[in-house]
């Protein structure tokens, strides 16, 4: 193999890394438990906790020790969502392309 394709080859990996990126982008899991609601997306980000009525009512009990875990173990689902999530749908990109991008042969 040259130079010239190893510069090739290279550049094809670039562009399918680039591709899958924004693909993992789109994904986005919900995880709800105790009136707490977060969502993660394909990037391992957070991009939204929402809290229904009646969340924040340990705090209200005195028990904010108890709704902390509560937001945690919410953040904490929703992330392992996005990851099982993104893992699926690596599986299926590179069951249907024959590896990233075809690069390792079908």
């Amino acid at each position: 193999m040259g130079m010239f394709d190893q510069i090739k080859d290279a550049m094809k990996m670039r562009n399918e890394y680039k591709r899958i990126q924004n693909e993992m982008q789109k994904i986005s899991v919900s995880y709800s438990n105790g009136g707490i609601t977060a969502v993660a997306k394909g990037d391992m980000t957070i991009s939204s906790i929402t809290f229904a009525e009646g969340a924040y009512d340990e705090v209200i009990k005195g028990k904010p020790a108890r709704f902390e875990t509560m937001l945690l173990n919410v953040v904490n689902g929703a992330l392992k969502s996005a990851k099982d999530a993104t893992q699926a749908e690596m599986m299926k990109m590179v069951k249907a392309e024959g590896g990233i991008g075809g690069l390792f042969g079908k």
